[in-house]
């Protein structure tokens, strides 16, 4: 399985712009959690905490999608891994002992990769090609959630039509924004928009067709549908932020020690 498998992953994690997220010391961990290679023969992977918030399941990913879920960064941001690390997939199933919010369930999923799978990494800055997040001259767009209604962080991205995106944000703070525009984009998204709170927004936009599908090429015996803006313009006309290609310094972990889990 390779890292480019389209995969489903909703793990909320923090990274607070260009400052990455430390290792937990440990106080929060699932009640119980087990993981295991995946089958052979099994296609497709998915990564989610289950609703209630006592619940989280992954299936068939390799080791640095479940890193980059759980501290919120691009894979390419991962480095000095062994090659089975984005090779080999594994399943992971674990349960809280008590519902959890976001933030916690994230805390968990860190200590549980540090236990069975043994890492251990450092940070380090590095220059290389990112897109910044910034808030266009016009000003921001995005609508303050309202603090009276509790809930946990939430993007949730659909498809309205083949190559046609949109994303329903709840409670969004910039820093989960940039790391979902990251698994889209071709390098990191950071944070530089300076916007503290948490916002409600909805996005839609057009993507971009693959390099092997010719733009007159047929759906369902259909022209596909190419029409509405794209993430860059969508991002400038709906939301008033931008995304400005740029070198600059990026948070990279760089792995010290991992091995494969043992028997559960």
């Amino acid at each position: 399985m390779h890292l480019r498998i389209a995969v489903a992953v909703f793990f909320a994690a923090w990274l607070a712009g260009a400052q990455p997220p430390t290792q937990d010391p440990g106080s929060l961990k699932f009640e119980v959690a087990s993981v295991k290679p995946t089958p052979a023969g099994v296609r497709g992977g998915t990564a989610r905490p289950e609703p209630g918030g006592r619940r989280y399941r992954g299936t068939n990913l390799p080791l640095k999608l479940y890193i980059s879920s759980a501290y919120r960064i691009k894979t390419d941001q991962v480095v000095g891994a062994p090659g089975w690390t984005e090779t080999e997939g594994f399943d992971i199933e674990a349960q809280a002992e008590k519902p959890s919010t976001m933030e916690e369930l994230h805390l968990m999923m860190r200590n549980l990769l540090a236990d069975r799978f043994h890492l251990r990494f450092h940070w380090e800055t590095k220059e290389m090609s990112m897109y910044a997040l910034t808030v266009d001259k016009s000003g921001s767009r995005l609508t303050p959630h309202n603090a009276a209604n509790a809930g946990d962080p939430w993007i949730e991205q659909t498809r309205v039509m083949p190559f046609h995106a949109k994303w329903i944000a709840t409670f969004a703070s910039m820093d989960l924004f940039a790391f979902r525009l990251s698994a889209i984009m071709d390098r990191p998204v950071i944070d530089q928009t300076g916007l503290k709170g948490d916002y409600d927004f909805t996005l839609t936009y057009t993507m971009d067709l693959p390099p092997n599908i010719p733009p007159n090429a047929l759906l369902n015996g259909q022209p596909i549908d190419t029409t509405g803006p794209t993430i860059f313009q969508a991002l400038q006309q709906q939301l008033g932020l931008r995304l400005e290609p740029r070198k600059g310094p990026v948070p990279v972990m760089v792995i010290d020690h991992v091995e494969k889990p043992g028997e559960n």
